[in-house]
């Protein structure tokens, strides 16, 4: 094994929160056939194994005990319909591949310099491709679910790489099977995307309308979707580097739409919109503005804060620690349940602790 185990690392610089919290042991996983070698010294150490990609959607609680284990995996490749082992879903579309630890926004713009289309909408987001559908990532419309092809995952159950369908990722909103039902269990290693020039844009949401007019284009492209995108939320969310946070803190909840219209008499300006899901009589309503009209967009505790442009968005000034932001956070949750009966849920994970 080629990988060297480091011990007691400060892994700061490893989320973008940009939280304090060390991990008795850390590795950098930049080689596939490593990953067997180093699960088996941890299970013969008794050491708990944690995977850390991007760290874009991760508040460490505390130190981390065990082997953390950073998938820092690289490489992008364009792979056959029969080396996708699954029918292509139309005759335009491609199969591109990435490996778990290409940064997720220049994986969505290199296949948008090749004349792919499919993940203009979801532009910007920070993170590893390989966090990607662990999260279901989405945006304007767009998810994870809706261009997966199928991903190459180490199984630890089984103990081999194992490859699994879009279908078989168990994706819901803003969830998968490697978030809430089998955590911990498969390591992902890389992601396929079915891709295509001639894929539909979804343009639906306002604000990607209003960029676009803005912006002088009356027939977009892909790419002039993706660079809307990419002013919106450059308008809208603070940059990591600059202002440490872990993009939307919470999810916009799911409520019945019987609650969403007696909330509606009471709050005529309340945000919901059609949850697009399989089961009817659910909507979304927009956490931010719950959030907001509860009274702390803007508030500041400590080196912890709600973003004072996005009310969904909480950021860390530096200094602090995850036990202050998730107080933060707890008293959000029950401010917002109070006022509205809506329990709002974490997005980022919890690591340490």
């Amino acid at each position: 094994m080629s990988t060297a185990i480091r011990e007691n690392v400060d892994l700061q610089a490893f989320n973008t929160l940009g939280l304090s919290a060390r991990a008795t042991h850390f590795v950098e996983l930049t080689n596939e056939a490593d990953l067997a070698p180093l699960l088996a010294r941890a299970k013969a150490e008794a050491w708990p194994v944690q995977l850390l990609g991007g760290g874009s959607n991760i508040v460490f609680a505390g130190d981390v005990s065990g082997l953390t284990i950073r998938l820092s995996l690289r490489g992008i490749r364009l792979i056959s319909d029969s080396q996708a082992g699954a029918k292509i879903v139309a005759e335009d579309c491609v199969i591109i591949e990435a490996a778990a630890g290409e940064s997720w926004h220049e994986f969505t713009q290199y296949t948008l310099a090749q004349g792919w289309a499919g993940l203009e909408n979801l532009s910007l987001i920070p993170g590893s491709v390989g966090a990607a559908p662990v999260q279901n990532i989405g945006a304007y419309g767009v998810e994870v679910a809706d261009v997966m092809h199928s991903l190459r995952a180490y199984d630890r159950e089984q103990g081999r790489v194992v490859e699994l369908s879009a279908a078989g990722c168990g994706f819901a909103y803003r969830d998968s099977i490697f978030k809430s039902q089998q955590p911990g269990r498969y390591v992902i290693l890389s992601v396929r995307f079915a891709l295509s020039a001639k894929r539909p844009l979804v343009l639906g949401y306002g604000d990607i309308q209003t960029a676009l007019a803005t912006a002088g284009v009356q027939e977009p492209s892909a790419i002039d979707v993706a660079q809307a995108v990419i002013r919106i939320r450059q308008a809208k969310l603070p940059d990591p580097a600059v202002l440490g946070n872990a993009g939307s803190f919470f999810k916009n909840p799911l409520v019945p739409s019987a609650q969403i219209e007696q909330l509606q008499a009471q709050f005529p300006d309340l945000v919901a919109y059609p949850a697009q899901l399989s089961t009817p009589g659910w909507q979304k309503v927009a956490a931010g503005w719950l959030i907001e009209q509860a009274g702390w967009k803007g508030y500041r505790r400590g080196s912890v804060a709600v973003h004072e442009r996005q009310a969904l968005v909480l950021v860390h000034h530096g200094g602090g620690n995850g036990a202050e932001l998730l107080a933060l956070a707890a008293d959000i949750v029950a401010s917002v349940q109070a006022r509205y009966g809506i329990h709002l849920e974490q997005e980022p994970v919890l690591m340490g602790g």
